[in-house]
């Protein structure tokens, strides 16, 4: 009943990508990253209705005053910061733990068992890919186009998935295909949602 589980999530997916264009901006987003704040006062009234929200404002802009000496940090300094070690420890253990996920489904594709561990180990390598991909590139497309993006991508990596898995036993070449449309599920996943 994988299959069943597996449309679920898309359902929901699709639910959010119906809903979520109308959906503004986060105000921090707009005020503290694009520095836009009659964009985040429009958002503040469309997120919470009419009111005065000049305290909430004054707030975020006293954020960003706070913020604005700070140095937005990279990948590779993330990882040399001591002070972050048990988080990021805690991730790669999280990450390592997700090769055990999924089997199912590669049994499913018919794969030798022999090949499903490194299958396995490609899964965690196509997270940690999403990973850094995405923390570079959240700052430049902001996280609403990266979330409509990757729910897109899903869904038709998901069409694509379900059709390679139903025909794979007339065309064994399509047992490939799936591994790879995992690995492509997985990247858009990263990036997005």
């Amino acid at each position: 009943m994988w299959n069943v589980l597996l449309s679920f999530s898309g359902l929901v997916a699709l639910i959010q990508l119906l809903f979520l264009p109308f959906f503004p901006e986060s105000p921090p987003y707009l005020l503290m990253q694009k520095e836009d704040k009659a964009g985040c006062l429009k958002a503040m009234k469309q997120l919470w209705g009419e009111g005065n929200y000049h305290t909430e404002f004054d707030d975020l802009m006293k954020e960003k005053a706070l913020t604005k000496g700070t140095k937005i940090m990279n990948v590779l300094e993330v990882l040399r910061e001591r002070s972050v070690h048990p988080q990021l420890c805690t991730m790669l253990l999280l990450l390592l733990s997700l090769q055990l996920c999924g089997l199912k489904i590669f049994l499913t594709a018919n794969l030798q068992e022999s090949i499903i561990p490194y299958v396995s180990l490609g899964v965690s390598i196509s997270e940690l890919i999403s990973i850094i991909f995405c923390s570079s590139i959240i700052d430049r497309f902001g996280r609403r186009t990266l979330l409509c993006g990757g729910y897109v991508l899903m869904a038709l990596i998901l069409v694509l998935l379900e059709t390679s898995l139903l025909l794979s036993d007339q065309f064994p070449w399509l047992r490939y295909c799936s591994v790879i449309l995992i690995f492509l599920f997985i990247i858009a996943y990263g990036i997005g949602p």
